[in-house]
């Protein structure tokens, strides 16, 4: 059976010129950034699928410490065996220039053995930053999408994953993040890919619309543009920049291989050198099976099972074929889809090509 092979390509990269894109949409603005915060705290009101305590004794221990807080000590020596209190982690995104006040989301994840946290509720837990400081506080109700049904001998079915969900608005901010957006008499941009190219069509798309000298590259991923020191101006500007348009530079030559799954992404400025390519398919086949020996009539001898394994060895025939100088996209995949590689066998094909200098583009494998 001939295997197709689909290769994906960029939209910029499929066919015509390049589009013009806004600079937000390739740059982001040096210190403007989302910040990660994480946490730790007790889920209550579940179902009995809570950590099991025995095997999870930080659980215990968090909820001993929770209720010394509220002034009730428990018996020393107690250990309650709780099935509705699970110990999770928490983590969530601060965005830039969020304000003490505001509300974000948050992830919850089981930490212990807890089969699922579907209808429970996240106890106050503070959330911090890499600094240690606290940035935000986190409680509600779970939204969880999967679920899990076990039966009395063992089996279980889960679908999704039930030890994990969210809490929309769940954290309110309690300290902002300071932004250096408003300090210096400067604004940096930072391309979301390096590209020398692309540097030097924002700083002439910057400069025409502002006129004279006011941005300048200063490598592949970074622009400098002056920037006036208000800072109610400073909105202003950023907002008229962010919007300009250019034309970006075409990405270098790559070809993207993940050998897990098979996916092979070609680019469109890929080319191959004169070659002579084949390439064979060869299937190793080992069967095992039980033969039953029986004695002669009237003998001596006994029943025996006797393995007995059968190795074949198939190599189909594949064709050869050639690529011409200067052989592009298209005709790669038409002549790969000829001999009906499949895409496991193309990344063979590739690796042999840049092995003989053929291949005139990256192998990034995956």
């Amino acid at each position: 059976m001939r295997h197709k092979l689909f290769c994906v390509m960029a939209v910029l990269l499929a066919c015509g010129p390049a589009q013009a894109e806004r600079i937000k949409d390739i740059a982001s603005i040096a210190g403007v950034r989302n910040n990660q915060l994480v946490g730790y705290g007790l889920v209550v009101g579940l179902d009995g699928t809570g950590d099991q305590t025995t095997q999870a004794p930080f659980t215990t221990q968090s909820l001993k410490n929770m209720l010394q807080q509220f002034g009730i000590a428990l018996p020393a020596g107690a250990n309650p065996q709780l099935k509705n209190v699970a110990a999770v982690s928490l983590h969530a995104t601060l965005p830039p220039f969020t304000k003490p006040g505001q509300t974000i989301d948050v992830t919850v994840s089981t930490i212990g053995n807890a089969k699922s946290l579907r209808g429970g509720s996240l106890l106050m837990a503070p959330l911090k930053g890499a600094d240690g400081n606290v940035y935000a506080v986190a409680q509600g109700s779970l939204v969880v999408s999967g679920f899990g049904a076990e039966a009395k001998d063992g089996s279980r079915v889960s679908v999704n994953i039930p030890s994990a969900g969210r809490i929309p608005n769940g954290a309110i901010v309690e300290r902002a993040v300071p932004s250096p957006f408003a300090l210096g008499d400067s604004l940096v941009f930072n391309l979301n890919t390096p590209d020398f190219t692309t540097a030097q069509r924002a700083t002439a798309s910057i400069n025409a619309a502002l006129g004279g000298n006011m941005a300048q590259s200063i490598d592949a991923t970074s622009i400098r543009v002056s920037a006036p020191p208000d800072s109610t101006q400073r909105v202003a500007f950023a907002s008229m920049l962010e919007n300009l348009t250019l034309e970006p530079g075409e990405a270098a030559a790559r070809v993207i291989v993940n050998a897990r799954t098979g996916t092979v992404v070609i680019g469109r400025n890929v080319r191959v050198l004169p070659a002579a390519v084949s390439h064979g398919s060869l299937t190793v086949t080992i069967t095992e099976r039980a033969v039953v020996s029986q004695p002669a009539p009237l003998s001596a001898g006994t029943t025996q099972v006797i393995p007995k394994s059968d190795i074949e060895v198939k190599e189909e025939a594949r064709s050869m074929f050639v690529f011409s100088p200067g052989v592009s996209l298209d005709e790669i995949v038409r002549a790969v889809n000829n001999v009906g590689a499949a895409p496991g066998d193309l990344v063979a094909i590739l690796e042999a090509l840049r092995s003989a200098g053929a291949l005139r583009a990256e192998l990034i494998v995956i």
